[in-house]
């Protein structure tokens, strides 16, 4: 069998467990994924979907979008900037994992308002915001400093 073009995903998984000090079974279990899965994927055999690499992420405690990118899911040098900022916002230990998601949202609709794309890969899209910037969606006591 052909091995896929996530070799050096694999590579990193092995690099990213073997300093957390878990074995691949004990990766595996703490992801929610078959031990034989984690293996095809860490010696470049499989492909694995977004949903599988957030479980892998979380588990190993990294960003998912660093795995995104070493699998070939987001686009390194159009979504470096996104990925950088979005890998540490959900690197910041002080947050709850709510509070991640609300700085996201935040995040992509800024983003999508000032006429980026927001890259796939996401847990979910941010909130929709027009072009017309007629403030609908911003904050009460923003809208009034016009």
């Amino acid at each position: 069998m052909a091995t896929l073009n996530v070799g050096n995903l694999g590579e990193y998984l092995r690099e990213q467990r073997r300093n957390a000090q878990l074995s691949l079974r004990q990766l595996a279990d703490a992801a929610g994924v078959s031990n034989p899965y984690l293996s095809q994927i860490e010696r470049g055999l499989r492909k694995p979907s977004a949903e599988v690499l957030q479980q892998v992420a979380k588990a190993l405690r990294i960003s998912a979008e660093t795995l995104y990118v070493r699998a070939g899911i987001l686009d390194a040098e159009r979504d470096r900037d996104e990925v950088e900022t979005r890998a540490v916002i959900l690197a910041d230990p002080t947050l709850t994992e709510r509070q991640k998601q609300v700085l996201l949202q935040i995040y992509e609709s800024f983003r999508k308002e000032n006429g980026f794309e927001i890259a796939d890969g996401g847990d979910e899209s941010g909130p929709d915001v027009s072009d017309g910037a007629d403030g609908s969606d911003a904050d009460p006591q923003e809208q009034t400093a016009g």
